[in-house]
């Protein structure tokens, strides 16, 4: 792969802020209020201002289920995350005394529709589909992965195939750019706001966009000469090609962002309040030493569970979204 344009310093994942917005978004964001308000469905009721539905009051309406069903964001052959997430899920089955069983979704609005259905009670949503997640679902999020060091994120990056004759984040008017969905973060919503905002590119106006449905296909998708480009998780690509799913040369980088929150980890929000604490004290109690966890995730940086705030952690993804005009009709 070979860096074109990037928002980073050469700087490693350790040293990197937390949040940050990259010096190309800023400008995408420069009109946009940095405090988002909630906007959570007239289902909910948010007595605490954390910007997340609270748990009901009447313990008629807790869920209790005899199965806890989780899901791990879209990706190209859920399968895979399966098998990386079954010693996880034994762990939280001692944890929690419930059958744990792994929902293999295949797009972000089934996911969604599952969570708010009441068919889905743990999940990794993300990152940009988290605040739909909270807002339309009732997710709660209270987790991420992270370094040993505490350190998280991933980048934006614009891809192209070798010799496709795009160079620079320019050379893509006139050719196609793959994203994976409209709630995506990284695989939509940053990188339309970067183009629109420093280069001028409009989407059915300068290129013409696809969407893919994961990161997984969008890069695929480049690598096969299907799409000219596409934006993607680089966390996703490190570990596509630490599977040898894909090789480094297969694909080159003109654009890398700065530092985004990734998948975030939580339950809905009417699960009853002692299955909550036993859920959450399985992702922080688990040991990844050995893990298939550790062995898929040791490629993006990541080695432990660490406790984040949809309120905190979640401001820049909120303000980017606002800058993309995005607003929710949960009900």
């Amino acid at each position: 792969m070979r860096p074109k344009t990037t928002a980073l310093q050469n700087r490693p994942l350790a040293a990197l802020p937390r949040t940050l917005i990259g010096t190309a978004l800023a400008g995408a964001l420069a009109l946009t209020a940095f405090q988002a308000s909630a906007d959570l469905s007239s289902r909910f009721i948010d007595e605490d201002g954390d910007m997340v539905a609270d748990s009901p009051t009447e313990a008629s309406q807790w869920v209790d289920p005899d199965t806890l069903v989780f899901a791990y964001t879209p990706v190209e052959d859920p399968s895979v995350y399966a098998e990386v997430w079954a010693g996880f899920l034994e762990h939280m089955e001692e944890t929690t005394g419930k059958r744990v069983q792994f929902f293999p979704v295949q797009s972000n609005s089934a996911q969604l529709e599952a969570m708010r259905a009441g068919r889905l009670h743990v999940a990794g949503f993300n990152t940009g589909g988290v605040p739909v997640a909270v807002n339309c679902s009732g997710f709660v999020p209270f987790t991420m992965m992270a370094a040993e060091d505490g350190s998280f994120g991933y980048e934006m990056e614009i891809i192209t195939y070798p010799d496709s004759g795009i160079d620079t984040v320019e050379d893509l008017e006139g050719r196609n750019l793959a994203f994976t969905s409209e709630t995506s973060n990284s695989g939509y919503r940053a990188p339309s706001a970067l183009l629109r905002s420093e280069y001028g590119l409009e989407s059915g106006e300068h290129f013409e966009a696809a969407f893919s449905g994961s990161h997984d296909n969008s890069i695929l998708g480049v690598v096969n000469k299907d799409y000219d480009a596409a934006a993607i998780a680089n966390s996703v690509a490190r570990r596509m090609i630490s599977r040898g799913v894909v090789n480094e040369g297969d694909y080159d980088v003109i654009y890398t962002s700065d530092t985004f929150p990734t998948t975030a980890y939580g339950h809905v929000y009417n699960l009853h309040p002692e299955l909550v604490e036993k859920v959450q004290d399985a992702f922080f109690s688990y040991d990844w030493e050995g893990s298939a966890l550790q062995a898929e995730f040791a490629n993006s940086g990541e080695a432990q569970f660490i406790p984040i705030t949809y309120r905190e952690n979640w401001e820049v993804i909120r303000t980017i979204a606002e800058a993309n005009g995005v607003t929710y009709d949960c009900d």
